[in-house]
């Protein structure tokens, strides 16, 4: 059992001979069979002979390292070569493009493809996204040829983007995407074009949930861009499983003559939360707060404020406190999660909670924001009006920091294409 590898740039353009040595065409491409392969198989090489693309299937040609490469057939079907549903061409479809590697969640380009051959059974193996193919094929014949091993990437990893393959059928699984956190998948969309990224989005429309949850971690350019091409029903049901906040930050962007009708669509209780929250100035703890919280009233037992974040809906980030309100809806201290499941289930909330507990005002700047959080250690805030203290929403330190970094940083920081 033997095995050997090859370049893809290093079989594209090779000439394709008879037994007797003499030229029949040049090899233009590599077709190969998308599915549940972890390494996809090689059904044929596309070959130009007399200006013509012809099939040439596996099976009927030598070892593709051999130079030049051997038709080993009777003779060549003569009908000019057409794509197969499912099929691909490694070096028009995937050569020099982006292609989802699933380990780490990151975007790679595909400056060559890597051939393995068990037994003359040729498959898509690895992926080398380094510069050195790159270069090979800018500068045929000035670098030496010969397989790169080091910083491929195996092809099980990666899923590539075939939206603009006609004949390919698979598109990006969600189940592997769903595997990603939505920050990572965000990552992707705003490192891919447009219609990547597009791509990308209709893959995580599987999961409603999971593409609102993308939908909050793009910057604000994408979510509008994205956006553009949604009706508005379409926006509406989009906007409606975001976080309040959220979605109030997207709809104040959105063109005024969109904005007042898909907010109309939105369901009555998200649409009051968004109502409202777009009174605050955007800048400010109002315009940024949450107003999805656990708040128990002070007679409240240690059982029930357990039981209320059970079955809340709000977002994770904003449960790591229950706050504790009077009759009058104000603020009379906060309970840490882990207070609580440290104290006895019959305990009042009130003897667990800290009654002197740091807020802030609708009203304040983020840098006062910050600042208040800052000194007091909290990931999240609660948000009280200026003349009763009663509990408007909450402030949580991840939405903070991420109006405090400058624009852009994600893409400077955190999501570059393996591309160098």
């Amino acid at each position: 059992m033997t095995t050997n590898i090859v370049n893809l740039s290093d079989v594209v353009r090779r000439p394709l001979v008879d037994a007797t040595g003499d030229r029949i065409g040049r090899i233009e491409d590599v077709v190969v069979r998308l599915g549940d392969y972890p390494h996809p198989p090689v059904v044929g090489l596309v070959v130009r002979i007399g200006g013509r693309d012809l099939f040439v299937p596996a099976g009927k040609f030598s070892a593709l390292d051999q130079r030049p490469v051997q038709f080993e057939g009777r003779r060549i079907d003569l009908r000019k070569f057409e794509r197969r549903e499912g099929e691909i061409l490694l070096a028009k479809d995937l050569l020099a493009r982006h292609l989802i590697n699933f380990v780490g969640g990151r975007l790679i380009r595909a400056n060559d493809v890597l051939l393995a051959s068990l037994d003359g059974i040729y498959e898509v193996v690895a992926v080398d996204p380094g510069r050195r193919p790159f270069l090979r094929r800018i500068f045929r014949g000035r670098i030496a040829d010969g397989v790169s091993h080091s910083g491929v990437v195996d092809f099980a990893s990666i899923v590539p983007f075939v939206s603009h393959i006609p004949t390919a059928k698979l598109r990006i699984p969600y189940r592997k995407l769903s595997r990603l956190h939505p920050a990572q998948i965000a990552d992707l969309v705003e490192a891919a074009s447009h219609d990547e990224g597009e791509e990308i989005i209709e893959a995580v429309g599987e999961d409603l949930e999971l593409e609102a949850d993308v939908f909050e971690e793009l910057d604000m350019e994408h979510q509008l861009e994205f956006l553009d091409s949604r009706s508005d029903p379409e926006a509406a049901r989009l906007l409606e499983r975001m976080d309040s906040d959220d979605a109030a930050d997207l709809i104040t962007e959105v063109e005024q003559a969109r904005r007042l009708s898909i907010l109309d669509l939105l369901p009555e209780p998200q649409q009051q939360k968004v109502r409202n929250l777009l009174a605050y100035n955007p800048e400010t703890a109002g315009g940024i707060m949450s107003p999805d919280y656990v708040a128990v009233s002070d007679s409240a037992t240690v059982a029930e404020a357990l039981a209320a974040v059970k079955s809340s809906e709000a977002p994770n980030e904003t449960l790591n406190v229950v706050f504790v309100v009077n009759q009058h809806d104000r603020l009379e201290g906060a309970a840490a999660i882990a207070s609580l499941v440290r104290a006895e289930e019959s305990d009042s909330i009130v003897s667990v909670a800290q009654s002197e507990s740091a807020h802030v005002h609708a009203n304040w700047d983020l840098n006062r924001v910050a600042r208040q959080m800052s000194d007091f250690n909290l990931t999240v805030v609660p948000v009280v009006d200026t003349e009763h203290e009663r509990l408007l929403g909450v402030v949580t330190i991840d939405d903070l920091i991420e109006l405090l970094l400058p624009q852009g940083w994600r893409r400077e920081f955190g999501m570059a294409t393996n591309e160098e």
